[in-house]
């Protein structure tokens, strides 16, 4: 091999390996990476227990922050509904938030029984908490930001916002008060 023949070789060599560590770089990038599990974070039941996501690994989970006077309240049927038809893959968790309006103002006993007398409600429910604000609770903190679930950034505009995990636990999509719980946007993604 000449010279010219060798420095053609060196630079083809040395391009290939610009080339290839520029694509690792940038598939490095475009993957998400969820730095934290959603299965490892604490939600209280309305009951005071502890609900451990754990026991939903291998389901959907449809989290919701509810309210029980809010324009939106009658989707609780549809969550229901969502819920008893779906149950084999889907669990939904209904997260009480007095946040917009001051429109789930009850205690934990009040809430359960409006959901159960009114709605038929027997999804799990949690005990009131903060989706918003410097107060945020840690599964909120979880779903609304990119650096926590690895896909999506968004903010909990009203009550009845919808957040849809996969069976693994990772995030699939955030679904504003406007889709109905029945709504194809998420019965086809179950």
């Amino acid at each position: 091999m000449g010279l010219k023949s060798k420095k053609k070789h060196v630079m083809k060599k040395i391009i290939y390996l610009f080339l290839l560590i520029n694509y690792i770089n940038t598939s490095a990038q475009s993957k998400t990476v969820v730095k934290e599990s959603i299965y490892d974070i604490k939600i209280e039941g309305i009951d005071g227990k502890i609900i451990d996501l754990n026991k939903y690994k291998g389901k959907k989970i449809l989290f919701v922050n509810v309210a029980s006077e809010c324009g939106f309240t009658k989707q609780y049927d549809g969550l229901q509904e969502l819920y008893t038809t779906y149950k084999d893959n889907l669990v939904v968790i209904g997260l009480p938030c007095n946040q917009f309006g001051g429109q789930e103002p009850g205690k934990a006993i009040e809430i359960e029984t409006f959901c159960r007398l009114n709605f038929g409600v027997d999804f799990p429910l949690t005990t009131k908490i903060k989706v918003k604000g410097k107060e945020q609770h840690e599964l909120y903190q979880w779903l609304t930001k990119k650096a926590k679930n690895g896909k999506k950034n968004s903010s909990v505009k009203w009550n009845f916002q919808k957040y849809l995990i996969d069976e693994s636990g990772m995030f699939i999509d955030v679904f504003y008060s406007m889709t109905k719980p029945m709504s194809k946007k998420i019965t086809k993604l179950i």
